[in-house]
């Protein structure tokens, strides 16, 4: 997958996601404290749900099918399809909801979404058609290669320092973080709601996003540290005389599995951009993270690295 493309699917997931939040929780003045969600055959209300549940419930299936399209492995070839389709068909279903019980304060009295439903399904059959054209191969590991060492002159200290971040995360982090702000803010107009069962998990979901998000990274004589997030904080640290060797390596998101903090069969992946990777292994396990210059900082790590092992 070109980065062009990831960065297209991460925006096609934010946005379907707040699509489903924002078009119920927008038009909720236009309709009673329930909302009619199941029809019978003769295209009449018999089943309906209070807000926090049309809200929840799409947008519980969304990220469900979206995780699995990600990170299930066997499920990439058919990932476009997956979250195209299925992205539609979700959005176009929550719309007609949407619409059928706008200007009526009782759901008994809903219009039919005969027409909606069937042409949310339609669009959605041709979205998918094209999502499946759309669909690459992922690409192959990237083969190991030598691994380069720096020579440090006896007496000197090196320290190697790199930061890389994705702006398309912090638009994730933010649009979650949004829905769990108007989630809140709906929570307070009517306290009976249980908008609580929307803030809990957007806000997770934001902070967890906004940590993965950037690194900043530092190798020096101690070994090596990584820390997320815009406030560096948490870090995970590595000895050098932990570490087996380092290199640098190419990889792309599909490799791994997506964008952010990422495992898969290569180990943990800190996916922020395609290309150039710092890979280490310790005790071990393979570690990841997506950096510029990672050759210069693979050379230090092996070299310190060797001259822990060296030591008597």
């Amino acid at each position: 997958m070109s980065r062009g493309a990831a960065w297209g699917t991460a925006a096609w997931g934010a946005g379907i996601l707040a699509l489903l939040v924002v078009l119920p929780l927008a038009a909720r003045r236009g309709f009673g404290d329930r909302l009619a969600t199941h029809w019978n055959a003769f295209g009449d209300p018999d089943g309906s749900l209070p807000l926090w549940a049309v809200v929840l419930v799409p947008t519980a299936i969304w990220i469900v099918l979206a995780a699995a399209a990600v990170l299930w492995r066997a499920a990439r070839r058919w990932r476009g399809a997956v979250l195209v389709s299925c992205g539609v068909l979700l959005a176009g279903e929550q719309a007609s909801i949407v619409r059928a019980n706008l200007h009526h304060a009782d759901w008994r009295d809903a219009d039919s979404v005969t027409v909606g439903a069937v042409a949310a399904v339609v669009a959605a059959a041709a979205a998918g058609s094209v999502g499946m054209l759309a669909s690459g191969r992922p690409a192959s590991p990237a083969a190991p290669g030598q691994r380069p060492r720096m020579d440090i002159p006896a007496g000197e200290r090196r320290v190697w320092l790199a930061y890389t971040e994705n702006p398309w995360l912090y638009v994730l982090a933010a649009v979650a973080g949004v829905v769990a702000l108007a989630a809140l803010l709906v929570g307070l107009g009517d306290p009976a709601e249980p908008m609580w069962l929307l803030i809990v998990p957007f806000m997770c979901v934001s902070m967890a996003v906004l940590a993965c998000s950037s690194v900043h990274v530092r190798v020096a004589e101690r070994g090596m540290d990584v820390a997320f997030g815009p406030l560096g904080w948490p870090v995970r640290h590595w000895d050098a005389a932990d570490i087996e060797w380092a290199r640098a390596e190419h990889r792309t998101p599909t490799q791994v599995g997506g964008w952010g903090y990422r495992l898969s069969g290569l180990g943990t992946t800190v996916m922020l951009r395609s290309g150039e990777c710092l890979v280490i292994r310790a005790k071990g396990k393979d570690f990841a993270v997506s950096v510029d210059d990672a050759e210069r900082a693979a050379a230090l790590l092996n070299s310190l690295a060797g001259t822990h092992t060296e030591r008597p």
